[in-house]
């Protein structure tokens, strides 16, 4: 993951209000170059030991790896969950001319 620059960073929430929040403040804050609103979906997990289905708003954000422990952090503070699932996978390729964009976008504290 050394060479990996660009990161798809995701999370889920139970409402299209709070996933819309996460997207703009993470952009207000230059911690992501864009982010996606998808949903609803229909979501199955364990929770407090039960199987349970709600539908979710999925949240995917593009940042760099530099940018990923702010994102991260800031998702964690905005979050109404108390553990929410925040996960990154690596843009194995990607035009220079965007990972150049992104890099001048995103901005880490």
């Amino acid at each position: 993951m050394d060479d990996t620059r660009a990161l798809k960073v995701s999370t889920t929430t139970d409402t299209v209000e709070l996933a819309g929040q996460l997207a703009q403040s993470a952009l207000a804050a230059n911690l992501a170059g864009g982010a996606e609103v998808i949903g609803p979906i229909d979501a199955h997990s364990w929770h407090e030991g039960q199987a349970v289905q709600q539908p979710e708003w999925r949240v995917t954000f593009t940042t760099t790896t530099a940018g990923y422990p702010a994102l991260e952090a800031h998702l964690r503070t905005g979050h109404a969950w108390g553990n929410p699932e925040i996960t990154a996978v690596a843009v194995v390729a990607a035009s220079q001319d965007y990972l150049a964009w992104l890099e001048r976008t995103v901005t880490s504290p």
